[in-house]
């Protein structure tokens, strides 16, 4: 399990330094985005993603691992915008946003490590196109919750659907060997 928290790490790092570098070149202009935004941005992703996977032509030059890397940032933006609520103009410093985006990854990670104990690295033997698919199922069921205003009966929140979202995005760029040295 220990590998697993290092090949983690490397993946996050690769999609942090991304996150950063926007954050520089663009601000956090992402702060208006209402949840329903950015769980669309997601859903795009995550449909682009099993299109590459099912069709043997390809139109545009990129593959999976950009898209799973932007489902781990928009994730990450939706954790903030929960705890944050929506601004109606950017106002976070790069700075603020590389701090808040690590204060959720690192949450997530605990999360992860958590249920990779109790799970037993059943993941390593998922196939990328399994996981692409437990994250749309994650992302109809935000949608639905988003539609319900955010009420639930017995369902865990939209907090918790993104943090998986998120850990199903690192599983599947380590099997894509992102990261991994």
């Amino acid at each position: 399990m220990q590998k697993t928290g290092e090949q983690y790490d490397a993946v996050i790092k690769v999609c942090r330094e991304l996150y950063e570098k926007k954050m520089r070149d663009y601000g956090c202009a992402w702060r208006i985005l209402r949840l329903p935004s950015l769980t669309d941005q997601i859903f795009i992703k995550a449909q682009r993603i099993r299109s590459l996977q099912e069709n043997e032509v390809r139109k545009v030059d990129e593959g999976e691992v950009s898209e799973f890397i932007g489902i781990i940032n928009y994730a990450v933006m939706a954790l903030i915008q929960l705890e944050l609520g929506v601004a109606d103009q950017p106002d976070l410093t790069p700075e603020e946003a590389i701090d808040l985006y690590k204060k959720h990854i690192a949450v997530t990670k605990e999360l992860m490590l958590n249920k990779n104990h109790d799970y037993g690295e059943a993941w390593r033997d998922m196939r990328v196109s399994s996981l692409t698919d437990l994250i749309l199922q994650k992302l109809l069921r935000v949608k639905q919750i988003e539609d319900n205003k955010g009420k639930t009966l017995v369902s865990e929140g939209i907090d918790a659907n993104y943090q998986d979202m998120i850990n199903y995005a690192v599983f599947a760029l380590i099997h894509l060997k992102l990261g991994i040295k």
